[in-house]
């Protein structure tokens, strides 16, 4: 077979394959933690590039610097065939739906301090795996076993369901959360495995009788989850001897129901969901410390305090952080996140009340202060690193003990590691600031034709580097991307993609030696034809994506346009990863030049970029897309008179249309219903359409608490102006974004008399991971677009 052939099967097969293999993730490494010294580190990783079952594996570097992969765990060897028929219990499925995870078997672990103890549950079951070393070589042992199933088994409904497994630093024992009680699981020895109920909630009628209960233990509440990236809810303490957990009541948040149209005996399942404009859940924190018997057994609480601090003005639970030698650290947010405090915990402080709190750094910001993964944290030696959104320098900086110490121009987006010497951070340059970069990225991605393919040093890379308390940078990662990193005192792990490779990487150093950790993903078959380029007075991040040069629309003078946007507050499309352009080109080889452009409001390019769309999100974003439709002849133009690619179709703008999912979605409708001179048609997924029916604290951190700013942000309303064509898509198991919004702007063109489809998803969460659905989805927009600009 050819290699033109070879594509365009590879096109052809792609949207079935991309759900097949969990968008290229089976196979690959991922969730890399360094252990130990960094010597070592763990990480999991399937069998196939179709297989969905996740095992636990260990990389290690021998005395002789030789580097191994060794299989801890497997979920089959464990329970056999049913580890491929996984039953998890709802709550855990509720978390993996927060954290988009769409794996199998073993998708998350907790290790000891030492890395030789690690927790983990398959369906719903607690295992152990314990690792002892062999003298003579030098290898792992591991043996796995499960932990407490005889207490599962006897008594279900008091001990299940296992969610959150934590170990103690020290291995001695696990923490987990049933939702109603928090367990603590003694590890064997003579007296084998025992789970104790060491804190619950419930409720009980007037009469004594158990009640509704809102309350929750040891889970992160929805918005946490969703939005703050914080999953966990309750936190060992560095000594193993303290533990720190969350409760929360959701009594005063609306009940919403999530149907099944398609099976009428099924019961709609109610939750409680934190709508824009009305009561968040109540959250307390709470600090235990723990008695142990001289056997290691558990023998109850010795201390036990709620949390001071003024939960009225900040309600919100941001994030928590607990390193060894240091009492925790509490970050806590008012509701519209103008303002917040850096709490120290008191548990092993001289002289203060067990739970009690102080004031380490306020914090304030006249439309919202970012959350940065990681912050805040203290230096070994006790100083306070936090984030700071420097209005004045236009970009987010660190700073330690109040100075800011990270350079003009360099945006901090997650902190990795913590020491006395740097940070580790993942950061996005912006070249307008920080004009110089550092000797180790000379000449990769400098402005040149290189950029032009891989991207360069700026937003459109999520670059690991060493950040001194003097300013001085020092790069770990060296080509554009979209990376991250665990480290270790000796050793670190680097992961991620970029535009070189159809694979994400995975290597692990220690000192002079360096391995790549293998992989057996599936790749699509063809590179995206990207190139990348400005747009625009705002000088937008833009990726144009052409037909293949085995295509037959290749050698096309002029093709419709399909912007491609997410183009809302939070996140990014216009990366330096191939796996953000694959569709792009499967869209590009049906006969569209495929646009993405990342506005205002979109990440990286510092706050000011960022709050450009406060309490306007629907009139920037919308109008930085009509700016890069506008631009873009001129650029095509451009791009082809270097001379040095080959020639890009000039864009048919008597063509444009979009599609969109979520956010992108929201753009989408919004794209023909208020600018239909320049938008043809459109195809709009699981688009928020009423701002008020979307959570709390996404959408207040961009439109406050007016509800004028909601009607003017919303696009129901916009509904009797729509005069082209528009498909909605909405999955009826979508509980992120309902489906109700689609079918109260379906509703209100109906009222109107304007003609829409809409593709109603039975089952279908907001991820599409079903290979049917997937596909279908793709082929059908197609047909719809051709149809609209015919």
């Amino acid at each position: 077979m050819s290699e033109t052939n070879d594509v365009n099967d590879a096109i052809k097969h792609f949207p079935r394959l991309r759900a097949r293999t969990l968008r290229f993730g089976c196979g690959a490494p991922r969730s890399a933690q360094t252990v130990g010294d960094g010597s070592r580190a763990l990480f999991l990783r399937s069998d196939g590039p179709e297989d969905l079952v996740t095992a636990l594996w260990l990389s290690w570097f021998d005395e002789s610097g030789e580097h191994h992969e060794t299989k801890l765990a497997d979920p089959r060897e464990l329970l056999g065939a049913t580890a491929d028929s996984e039953d998890v219990p709802a709550e855990e499925k509720a978390r993996r739906e927060r954290a988009r995870e769409g794996g199998t078997g073993i998708v998350g672990y907790s290790s000891d301090d030492d890395g030789n103890r690690i927790v983990f549950t398959i369906n719903g079951r607690l295992f152990l795996t314990d690792i002892d070393w062999n003298d003579e070589t030098g290898a792992p042992e591991p043996h796995t076993r499960e932990l407490a199933g005889e207490w599962l088994d006897e008594d279900p409904a008091m001990y299940t369901p296992v969610l959150n497994p934590r170990i103690a630093p020290d291995g001695g024992h696990v923490l987990y959360t049933t939702g109603s009680y928090l367990m603590l699981v003694d590890i064997g020895g003579e007296l084998g495995d025992r789970i104790t109920a060491v804190y619950g909630v419930s409720v009980e009628d007037e009469d004594g009788n158990p009640a509704e209960n809102t309350w929750k233990i040891g889970l992160a509440e929805f918005v946490a989850g969703e939005e703050m990236d914080r999953y966990d809810g309750f936190w060992w303490a560095p000594d193993s001897q303290h533990v720190l957990f969350e409760s929360f009541d959701t009594a005063d948040e609306p009940t919403w129901y999530i149907s099944d149209p398609a099976d009428p005996e099924k019961p709609a399942a109610g939750r409680r969901y934190p709508r824009a404009l009305t009561r968040n859940a109540d959250v307390y924190l709470t600090v235990i410390a723990l008695a142990f018997d001289g056997d290691g057994r558990y023998a109850g609480i010795t201390g036990n305090a709620d949390v001071d601090w003024d939960r009225e003005a900040y309600e919100y639970v941001a994030a928590v952080n607990w390193r060894r030698g240091h009492d925790p650290l509490v970050l806590v947010q008012n509701r519209r996140q103008t303002r917040d405090q850096v709490l120290e915990v008191a548990v092993a402080a001289d002289g203060a009340a067990l739970g009690a709190t102080r004031v380490l750094e306020e914090h304030a910001n006249d439309q919202w202060i970012d959350l940065i993964h990681g912050t805040p944290a203290y230096t070994p030696d006790g100083r306070l690193v936090c984030p700071l959104n420097d209005m004045a320098a236009d970009t987010n900086r660190l700073t330690v003990d109040g100075r800011p110490f990270t350079p003009a121009g360099w945006n901090v987006r997650a902190v990795l590691d913590v020491t006395d010497d740097d940070v580790l951070a993942v950061v996005q340059r912006a070249p307008e600031i920080a004009t110089e970069v550092p000797r180790a990225w000379a000449g990769s991605g400098a402005a040149s034709d290189a950029e032009s393919l891989f991207g360069g040093h700026d937003a459109r890379s999520f670059d690991v580097v060493s950040i001194d308390y003097n300013g001085t940078i020092t790069p770990v990662t060296t080509d554009p991307g979209q990376w991250t990193a665990s480290r270790g005192e000796r050793g670190i792990v680097v992961s991620g993609r970029d535009m070189r490779s159809a694979r994400a990487q995975m290597r692990h150093i220690l000192g002079e030696q360096s391995a790549t950790i293998s992989s057996t993903a599936a790749e699509p078959g063809f590179a995206p034809n990207v190139t990348f380029t400005r747009l625009g007075e705002h000088r937008l991040y833009t990726a144009i994506i052409a037909p293949s040069p085995s295509s037959p629309y290749a050698h096309a003078d002029k093709l419709p346009v399909l912007m491609k946007p997410y183009g809302g507050p939070g996140f990014q499309q216009v990366v330096a990863s191939q796996s953000f352009y694959w569709e792009g080109q499967w869209w590009a080889d049906q006969g569209f030049l495929v646009v993405t452009a990342d506005g205002r409001g979109t990440t990286g390019r510092g706050p000011a970029w960022d709050r450009a769309i406060f309490e306007d999100m629907k009139g920037v974003t919308l109008a930085d897309q009509i700016e890069a439709v506008n631009a873009l002849p001129e650029a095509v133009s451009r791009l082809n008179a270097d001379g040095r690619r080959p020639g890009v179709p000039a864009p048919d703008l008597d063509k444009v249309c979009m599609i969109g999912w979520s956010y992108g979605g929201f753009l989408s409708a919004l794209a023909v219903l208020d600018a239909p001179n320049v938008f043809k048609a459109a195809c709009a997924g699981a688009p928020p359409t009423d701002w008020t029916l979307y959570d709390t604290h996404y959408t207040e951190r961009y439109l406050g608490l007016d509800p004028d700013v909601y009607r003017r942000n919303g696009i129901v309303q916009d509904a009797p102006g729509l005069v082209r064509p528009l498909m909605l898509i909405h999955g009826f198991a979508d509980d992120n974004v309902t489906i109700a919004h689609s079918l109260r702007l379906s509703q209100a063109l109906m009222a109107a008399g304007r003609p829409h489809t809409f593709l109603p998803l039975t089952g279908i969460t907001h991820m599409t991971n079903d290979e049917t659905v997937a596909e279908n989805l793709l082929t059908l927009q197609r047909d719809f677009l051709r149809d609209a600009l015919a």
